[in-house]
Order: structure tokens, then sequence, then C-alpha cells
């Protein structure tokens, strides 16, 4: 294959292929009913909350924060892989087409987000502020190019120095971002092209960088195999993903947990699966992380149906996707030595769950205890975390 063109080609389509087959199982049927509770739920808070919004508020350097964070986290989707550290080592004068492809893709993928959060912050703008309708399209334009500017500069940066120090360049971009946007909503076109043409001439000297150096395949390798794991791990929490390999920490300071768990034989399991779901990055950021969405939605949506449509619905998330981690693990487990009775380990997982159901609830119920009828929250959330712990079948355990 002597077209780097060809090569990007196939490897995008592969990559397109990978992502679809593991997001079909993501956007499920109650994923896609929170997903529309959640979304009506905050755009009508947020349309309540607009009718009462002081004149005083700082719209504008709202809008221009956050836009500016996103547009600065721009890491370039190259799909570079291992053994082209060996194999593209001959067409490296090529590469040129194959980046620039790379950083389209990048672009194109990326400029969704931050012109999300900006359209959803137009009737903020319209609300509180003098701005015409041109003026704030015409700031659209700008996030539009900002957006491109980073990418750009991102990839040339991380080319030009392998990746080193690259929160300084980000830093960097992001107080240009912030500036950009918040001035060309308050002093027009004007200024802001000053800070434009600053990233542009940032941009051009990191270029002239990237022409003196040779590809830096191990960083980009190193930068796709993240990307690639984080999204593995997102996948994961809604299907197997067989190649994901979990990370393992420490965390002492939730070794008090263990204290609470009989010294004895048939507390054997038990103490395992605490320790395996505190220790095991997958099984305990699972449940943080649901618990997290939960909490958040019941402390800024006063919409008590929403809330514990949510609740229920991230509450049968959460125990189904643990119960089938922690009972169908195939990997091997020091107590298949010993004559521990397996019926154990099912018993344990149930315990733990209800144990952590509970936690979740209180949670849930502390963030959500401004809202009428919170007290139904807890009562939902254990019932539905009980019902599918009782109604889901095993998974068969080794």
């Amino acid at each position: 294959m002597s077209s780097m063109g060809n090569i990007w080609s196939k490897r995008f389509l592969h990559y397109i292929n990978e992502v679809q087959k593991y997001m079909r199982f993501v956007f499920t049927g109650h994923i896609a009913i929170v997903f529309v509770f959640v979304i009506g739920a905050g755009g009508y808070q947020y349309s309540e909350w607009l009718k009462v919004a002081p004149a005083s508020f700082p719209a504008e350097w709202l809008v221009a924060i956050i836009v500016g964070l996103i547009l600065a986290f721009s890491s370039p989707t190259t799909l570079i892989r291992e053994p082209d550290q060996v194999y593209l080592l001959p067409l490296e004068s090529k590469m040129s087409l194959y980046f620039k492809k790379a950083l389209n893709w990048t672009f194109s993928s990326q400029i969704a987000l931050p012109a999300i959060a900006y359209i959803v912050a137009i009737p903020l703008l319209r609300a509180v502020t003098d701005l015409t309708g041109s003026q704030i399209w015409m700031g659209f334009g700008v996030v539009a190019v900002m957006k491109y500017f980073n990418v750009q500069i991102e990839f040339n940066y991380r080319y030009a120095n392998r990746g080193r120090l690259i929160w300084i360049d980000r830093l960097t971009r992001m107080l240009i971002s912030i500036l950009t946007v918040q001035t060309v909503l308050t002093t027009g076109l004007g200024i802001a092209a000053i800070y434009v043409i600053i990233l542009i001439a940032y941009n051009m000297s990191l270029s002239k960088r990237v022409v003196e150096q040779p590809v830096p395949y191990e960083h980009f390798v190193k930068l796709e195999q993240n990307r690639m794991m984080r999204f593995y791990r997102f996948a994961n929490y809604f299907t197997d993903v067989p190649h994901l390999r979990g990370s393992i920490r420490r965390r002492a300071w939730l070794d008090f947990v263990y204290r609470w768990i009989p010294f004895k034989k048939d507390s054997t399991q038990a103490y395992l699966v605490f320790r395996t779901f505190i220790r095991t990055d997958d099984h305990f950021y699972l449940w943080v992380r649901l618990t997290a969405i939960s909490a958040v939605i019941a402390a800024i949506v006063n919409i008590p149906v929403v809330t514990w449509t949510v609740s229920g619905a991230l509450a049968f998330a959460t125990t189904i996707q643990l119960k089938y981690a922690l009972l169908s693990s195939g990997e091997f487990r020091m107590d298949m030595l010993y004559p521990v009775s397996s019926a154990q380990r099912p018993l344990a997982v149930a315990t733990l769950l209800r144990f952590m159901m509970f936690v979740q609830a209180i949670i849930v119920t502390i963030c959500s205890i401004k809202q009428p009828q919170f007290f139904i929250i807890p009562i939902i959330i254990i019932a539905i975390s009980e019902l599918t712990l009782r109604m889901t079948k095993n998974p068969s355990t080794n």
C-alpha cells in the first residue's frame, strides 16, 4: 500500500466498525428513556430559570469559560498503530497526507461538543444581554474557527514536543480561547481577531518545528491506545469487552470496610468480593459514576417523577452490571483451591450489592432533600435494586 489515503481509509473504516459494534449496546432502550427524561427535565429547568435570571448575570464569561475549556481539549485522532513504527518508516515523507485526513476527522468529530454547548447558551445570551442575532451567530462562527486551530495546534505541539508538558499548551490555548469568545460577545470581532492571530502565529511556529522532526510514532501510538482504552472501559459498562484488562488500585482509605466482615470460614467469599469491588477500577468507578449521575440529577432537577425515573433506572443499571461483572469472571481465583462452597459467592455478591445500593440511596436522598416527597427516592432505589438482584439469573461462575 503506497497510498497514504488508502491506508487512512481502511483504518478509518475499521475504527468506525469497532465503535459501532459496541455503541449499539450502549444506546439501548432503557438508556434512551433516561436520556429523554434528563434532557426534557433539564430543558424545562433551564427555561424556568431564564425567566428569573438577573440582567447582571455574567453570561458572556460563563459561556466563554465553558466553551474555552472544551476547545482546549483537542487531542488528535491519528489511528496510528504500534507496527507503524516499523512498517510506515519508508513512507514517512508521505505521512503529511495521512495526518491531514486524521486532523480533518478530528475536527469533524469534535466540533459538535463546543457547538452544542454554545447553542444551548444562546437562550441565556438572548435573555440577559443586548446581543443581536447576528452578533450571537458571529460568536458561533468564531468558536468553529477556534476549534479548527486548537486541533491543529495540539497536533503540532504533540508532534514537535512528543507530548511533553502538554498541559502548558492546553492551559495557554484555554486562556486564549476564553478571552476570544468573551471578547467577541462583548466588544465585537475586532479585538477578538487579535487573539485569533496570536493562535495562528503560535501554530505557524509549531509547524516549522514539525517539518524538522521525524514522526513521533511512540507518542501517537500511546495516545491512540489510551483513547481506545477509555472507549472500551466506557463500553464495558454496558456489554462485555473481551480484550479489556482492568486496572487495580490499593485504596487503603477503604480498608475499614473489611473490618465489618466476620473473620470466619463462611465469610471467605464476602471478604474476597468486597476486596475485588473496592480494588478493581472498572467495578468501583462504575458504581461511583452512576451514583454521581443520579445524585447530580436529584440535586438540580425539581421534577419528582423525573428524579424517580432516573434514580430507578440507574439503580437497575448499577445492580445488574455489578452483579454480572462480579459473578461472570473467567479469571483464576485463589478461592478455587480451597474447600469453600460455590454457593457462597452469589450470596457474598448479593450482600455487597445490597450494601452499596443502600449507600447509593443515602447519597442520592441527601442530594434531593430539597425536593418534595424526596423520601420516596431511597424506597425506589432499594426496591428496584432488590427486584433486579432477585429476578435476574446468575451467570455461570468458575
